[in-house]
C-alpha cells in the first residue's frame, strides 16, 4: 500500500492506521476477529451516537482490509455475538373480519411502536409475515415497528423502519452528497421497508391520515432509542404491483428509480425487480445536515 489514503467503502484507511492493525496481529496472533475489531473501535474511537462501540462497522473494515490481501485475518471461530440473526416469529390469531367505511367512523386511533412490547410486537410481525407480499422476518439492526390500531387495540395498519439502502443513484443525486459524506450520513437515513394496510381494512385516508402522525414521532423516537436522529426516510414502491398513490398524496418526492438492485447490495450482484424511490424528508436543513 503507498502513502496515499485508500477509501473503503467511503471511510479513509491511512497507511499508518494499516500499519497499526498489522503491528496488533503480530503481537497478538491470539486475538480473535471480534477482538481486533474491539480493539479497533477501543483505539480508534468508533463509536456509535449512543456511545457504544461500532463493532459490526469495524468488523466490516477488516473484512475488507483482508479481501483486498491487506492483512490476514484469522479464521472465525464463532457466530458474531452481536445478535444480526433472525429470530424465530411467534405468530398470534388476526381478527379478519372487515373494516370499512369512513375515516371518523374509526373512533380514536393510537399509534404504537412496538419494538418493546411483545403483545402488539407479535400482532405486528403476523401481520407482515401474512398479509405482505415481501413478508416477514425479525427486523436486525436499528429499526422502528409502529401499529395504528382502534381504541380496542384492533390493528389498522403497520410500518417497519430499517437501515437505508448502501446506494441508490436517484436517491443520491437528489441529495447531492459524495462518497464521504454519504458514509458519514447514511446512519440519518431511514428505510420504509414494510407499509401495510391489511385486505381486510378499506378506509379511505387512512394511509395518508396514518402517515402524518407515524412523520411527527419518528426523529424522537429514534433518537430515544439510538441515541442520534434522522433526517430522510425512503422507500422504494414495485410499480408493477403499485402505483404509489399513498405516498404521492402524503407529499412523498418521487426521485426516480432504482437499478434492479437489493437494497444492501455494496456489489452490484443482486437482481431485483426496478423500483420507484420515494423520500420524504423529516427537516428542513435535511440536505446540510446529512453533508456535515
Amino acid at each position: 500500500m503507498d502513502k496515499a489514503p485508500r477509501l473503503i467503502d467511503g471511510t479513509p484507511c491511512q497507511p499508518h492506521q494499516l500499519e497499526e492493525v498489522r503491528a496488533w496481529m503480530v503481537q497478538n496472533p491470539g486475538w480473535s476477529r471480534y477482538r481486533l475489531s474491539r480493539e479497533l473501535c477501543a483505539r480508534w474511537q468508533w463509536t456509535r451516537p449512543n456511545g457504544q462501540m461500532a463493532d459490526m462497522a469495524a468488523r466490516h473494515f477488516l473484512l475488507k482490509l483482508h479481501e483486498r490481501g491487506w492483512i490476514k485475518l484469522p479464521a472465525c471461530r464463532r457466530r458474531s455475538p452481536n445478535r444480526m440473526h433472525h429470530r424465530q416469529l411467534v405468530r398470534v390469531p388476526l381478527d379478519r373480519s372487515p373494516v370499512h367505511g369512513a375515516l371518523a367512523s374509526l373512533g380514536e386511533l393510537e399509534l404504537h411502536e412496538v419494538s418493546a412490547d411483545p403483545d402488539r410486537r407479535g400482532v405486528f410481525e403476523t401481520l407482515l409475515a401474512e398479509e405482505h407480499y415481501l413478508g416477514y422476518r425479525s427486523a436486525v439492526g436499528e429499526n422502528l415497528k409502529y401499529l395504528l390500531c382502534q381504541e380496542d387495540g384492533r390493528p389498522l395498519a403497520a410500518w417497519l423502519f430499517g437501515a437505508a439502502a448502501w446506494r441508490c443513484e436517484a436517491r443520491d443525486r437528489w441529495i447531492g452528497w459524495s462518497e464521504a459524506e454519504r458514509s458519514r450520513g447514511l446512519s440519518r437515513v431511514t428505510n420504509n421497508t414494510r407499509f401495510l394496510i391489511p385486505s381486510w381494512v378499506k378506509v379511505p385516508g387512512l394511509a395518508s391520515w396514518g402517515w402524518s402522525r407515524v412523520s411527527r414521532r419518528l426523529v424522537a423516537d429514534w433518537k430515544a432509542k439510538y441515541g442520534h436522529g434522522i433526517e430522510l426516510v425512503e422507500t422504494f414502491v414495485d410499480r408493477s404491483r403499485f402505483q404509489g398513490t399513498c405516498y404521492a398524496a402524503s407529499n412523498w418526492v418521487e426521485v426516480g428509480l432504482t437499478q434492479g438492485r437489493s437494497r444492501g447490495d455494496r456489489y452490484g450482484t443482486m437482481e431485483v425487480p426496478v423500483k420507484a424511490v420515494y423520500v420524504y424528508p423529516l427537516h428542513r436543513a435535511f440536505r446540510e445536515r446529512l453533508r456535515a
